[in-house]
C-alpha cells in the first residue's frame, strides 16, 4: 500500500519545518518527506500497475499523497491522457506547494492546446486552479510563444484569495523582466488591484533580470 511507504520516508523535523511554510494545512495531514525521496518513490511507483488505481483515489489523506499525485501527472508523456488526469485532480487542490509543483513536461509540445485550456483556467474561482492557470501561462507562454493579448488573462483576474493576488504578482513581476515593453503599461495604467500592483513592483525590483534603472522607474509608480 502506498501510504505505507509514503510513512516510511518519513521525516519529523522536515514535517514540521514544511508544515511552517502552508500555513492552513493541519500539521497531521503532512507525512513529512523530503524532495528527493519523493521523486525517486514517484520515478519508481509510475512503473507499478497500483499508480493508476492511486490517481483515481481521490482526495487523498495527507498533503505528501498530494505531492506524489502531482509527480505522477508531470511525468505523464501522454498529452492527452496527462490532461485528464490533470483535470480530475485540479479541484482537490487546496495549498500553493502542490499547485506549484504540478508542472507536466509534455505540455511544451502541445502549447496550442494547453492555451486553450489555461483560459478556461485563469477565470475559475476556485483559488488554485486560477494560480495553476496563471502559472502555466508564466511558464510556457513569456519567451518565445509570447503574445501581448495573454497579459489581458491574469490582470483581469480579481480575488480576495493571497495566493491568487500572489501569483499574479509573480506573473506580472516575471513578465516584466522577459517583456518588459508589454508588461509596463499594466502598471502605469494601473490595470491591477492596488495590493498586487505595489507587490508587483517589489518583487521586480527584488529580480536580478530587471536593471536598476527600470527599477528606479517601477519606484515611481508605487502606490
Amino acid at each position: 500500500m502506498i501510504q505505507e511507504r509514503l510513512f516510511a520516508l518519513r521525516d519529523e523535523k522536515f514535517g514540521d519545518f514544511h508544515s511552517s511554510l502552508i500555513p492552513g494545512l493541519a500539521r497531521e495531514k503532512i507525512i513529512g518527506i523530503r524532495m528527493p525521496a519523493m521523486r525517486k518513490l514517484a520515478k519508481e511507483f509510475a512503473k507499478e500497475p497500483e499508480a493508476a488505481v492511486f490517481l483515481k483515489q481521490l482526495p487523498h489523506t495527507y498533503y505528501d499523497e498530494n505531492i506524489l499525485h502531482a509527480l505522477l501527472i508531470a511525468g505523464m508523456k501522454d498529452y492527452d491522457a496527462c490532461m485528464e488526469t490533470l483535470e480530475a485532480f485540479l479541484p482537490y487542490i487546496d495549498n500553493w506547494a502542490v499547485c506549484d509543483g504540478l508542472s507536466p513536461k509534455v505540455f511544451g509540445k502541445h502549447k496550442a492546446e494547453l492555451l486553450e485550456k489555461i483560459r478556461l483556467w485563469i477565470p475559475s474561482e476556485h483559488p488554485y486552479i486560477c494560480r495553476f492557470g496563471m502559472g502555466m501561462l508564466m511558464r510556457w507562454f513569456l519567451d518565445e510563444d509570447f503574445q501581448p493579448e495573454y497579459l489581458e488573462m491574469p490582470a483581469a483576474v480579481r480575488s480576495e484569495e493571497y495566493y491568487v493576488n500572489m501569483m499574479t504578482a509573480w506573473f506580472f513581476a516575471t513578465a516584466l523582466a522577459r517583456q518588459w515593453d508589454a508588461a509596463i503599461s499594466y502598471l502605469e495604467q494601473n490595470r491591477l488591484d492596488p495590493w498586487t500592483h505595489n507587490k508587483t513592483i517589489q518583487k521586480a525590483r527584488e529580480s536580478y533580470r530587471i536593471t536598476p534603472e527600470q527599477k528606479e522607474y517601477l519606484k515611481t509608480l508605487k502606490h
